[in-house]
């Protein structure tokens, strides 16, 4: 599986409505505009369709903190402020950490941050909650941890992996 170019953005979401179709069709109703402004007064607008992915089917509003996940590597129009479809979202959470990369052979980030030890039940799932049954390894990966080792890349023990299947 080949790496996806993530790129996240953090901020508060400052407003929330369903994404404008013209003309109205079928597909209104089933995407998202999700404006999102960071603490530096950045703003950026997610659009979250039906595949968007929201780690723990977490549901987000105004006032929640999030981090949009998007491939940095898909073009997009250039407009102020920007606007991508998010891959993946996440509802910010100051007892879990959520990591969303690619991971190696040896299960470190492509970042080098970050190295996972799996133990047996960890469970690894799929974004639909089935069961993953391969190894892990070089794939894109949510990883949902509490606690990590102070070495670098640092080491934690998985409460939960998503394989990100395209």
């Amino acid at each position: 599986m080949s790496p996806i170019n993530f790129q996240a953005f953090t901020g508060l979401i400052t407003h929330m409505e369903d994404y404008p179709f013209y003309p109205t069709d079928e597909e209104t109703g089933c995407h998202k505009f999700i404006t999102v402004q960071n603490e530096t007064g950045m703003i950026v607008n997610f659009i979250a369709g039906p595949n968007t992915y929201f780690v723990n089917h977490e549901m987000v509003s105004v006032g929640d903190q999030i981090t949009g996940y998007l491939d940095g590597d898909v073009p997009v129009i250039l407009i102020y402020p920007p606007e991508y479809y998010a891959l993946i979202i996440v509802k910010e959470s100051p007892s879990t950490h959520i990591k969303v990369d690619y991971f190696d052979d040896d299960l470190v980030s492509g970042d080098g941050n970050l190295k996972l030890h799996v133990n047996p039940d960890t469970p690894i799932l799929l974004t639909n909650g089935q069961a993953f049954n391969q190894n892990p390894a070089q794939r894109n990966l949510i990883i949902t941890y509490t606690h990590t080792s102070k070495s670098i890349p640092a080491l934690t023990t998985p409460e939960e992996i998503i394989v990100y299947c395209r």
